[in-house]
């Protein structure tokens, strides 16, 4: 099974990988290893490819998934829940509680601090980024951001995340540095927008400095990712980090 690991300094009782497509049991327009149980594929095959990256991956039992819905709500993984929690991010103090969200283009960062005391994972689509996702995932860890490192998963790249003057407005009315973000796009009225380093921007005016990845394009790399504005129908990847003992 073929995953992508962080390339940060991150501790060593710091574990993280994001998911590729590679592997897994799904078909069709799922082909590969489908982890969202909310895309209509057949339910036992995603339950068998999250079985499968859990023994491959030897990800702690049990696995706390989100019921993601393009909002800030940061959720607390202590303990497994039989429901899953209308939530963009989850945060963990504790070892062997693995945060987790999933995505198909949406921005995935994963967090955590110098110490190895704490971790956050965030699903940031345009919408959560700019109501504050990221800010809000900071403030869950409860440390200094200076002492945060934070790795932007595979996410849509800035060739091919085309957008509306709205999302542009909205970014520059919070932030007039946003600006460098969005270029004209070949469709009259429309921009391409760079979510990586949007991203950057908003971390670095939240005090996180220390920040990595950002090299991957979901759009373009249909062997590799899932991507819902390239197929409409399709999987989802998934990004973890977690604390071992």
């Amino acid at each position: 099974m073929k995953w992508i690991e962080p390339d940060w300094p991150a501790p060593a009782n710091v574990r993280a990988l994001s998911t590729t497509r590679d592997c897994g049991v799904s078909e069709g327009v799922f082909a590969g290893l489908n982890l969202g149980a909310h895309v209509g594929d057949e339910l036992a095959l995603v339950e068998a490819n999250r079985g499968h990256l859990q023994r491959v991956a030897a990800i702690p039992a049990p696995l706390n998934w989100l019921n993601q819905v393009h909002g800030t709500v940061v959720h607390p993984v202590s303990c497994h829940y039989e429901q899953a929690p209308d939530a963009d991010a989850a945060c963990a103090h504790e070892v062997e509680q693995a945060c987790i969200v999933m995505t198909a283009d949406c921005l995935p960062v994963l967090f955590c601090d110098r110490a190895g005391t704490v971790v956050a994972s965030a699903h940031a689509g345009w919408r959560g980024l700019k109501e504050g996702v990221l800010e809000a995932s900071i403030a869950a860890m409860a440390c200094d951001p200076v002492d945060i490192l934070a790795w932007l998963g595979p996410a849509i790249g800035p060739t091919a995340f085309e957008v509306g003057g709205e999302v542009r407005d909205a970014f520059m009315a919070e932030q007039a540095e946003a600006a460098a973000a969005f270029v004209p796009s070949p469709n009259q009225g429309k921009w391409l927008a760079d979510i990586y380093q949007l991203a950057r921007l908003r971390l670095a005016r939240a005090g996180v400095n220390a920040v990595y990845g950002g090299e991957h394009c979901t759009f373009s790399d249909g062997e590799q990712f899932y991507s819902y504005r390239r197929d409409g129908q399709t999987g989802r990847m998934a990004s973890l980090i977690w604390l071992t003992a």
